[in-house]
């Protein structure tokens, strides 16, 4: 098993910039790639950024591509969504998520942090 838990969350005004953080404990001994979804009130899950296992670079949506940077610092087993320029349309519960290597799909959720932008 695999616990994420996600910070920085918050309110910001259009414009402005936040930094997600999630921490995973528990097996971190395996290997995983982690990611960034986020679900808006009335919209599908959006997966915003993620590692990749086949490349060096990481995935973004259009929707955040140039504005949003997803970093990693393994000694800490931790992730981050670095966000820029927020825009109203950002706003919505933000979820890390862990993909174990050899699965399909997305095998591990933290409890999701919201983010709320201001017009």
């Amino acid at each position: 098993q695999v616990q994420l838990v996600e910070s920085g969350g918050g309110l910001v005004q259009s414009g402005g910039s936040l930094r997600l953080s999630c921490a995973a404990s528990g097996r971190t001994s395996c290997r995983y790639r982690m990611g960034w979804f986020r679900q808006a009130p009335g919209k599908e899950q959006e997966l915003v950024g993620a590692f990749m296992w086949n490349s060096s670079n990481p995935y973004y949506s259009d929707s955040v591509k140039g504005r949003f940077t997803i970093s990693r610092d393994n000694a800490k087993n931790a992730v981050y969504l670095q966000m820029n320029s927020l825009k109203p349309e950002d706003t919505g519960v933000y979820y890390c998520a862990a993909n174990l290597m050899g699965t399909q799909g997305w095998d591990y959720w933290g409890q999701g942090t919201q983010v709320t932008v201001s017009s």
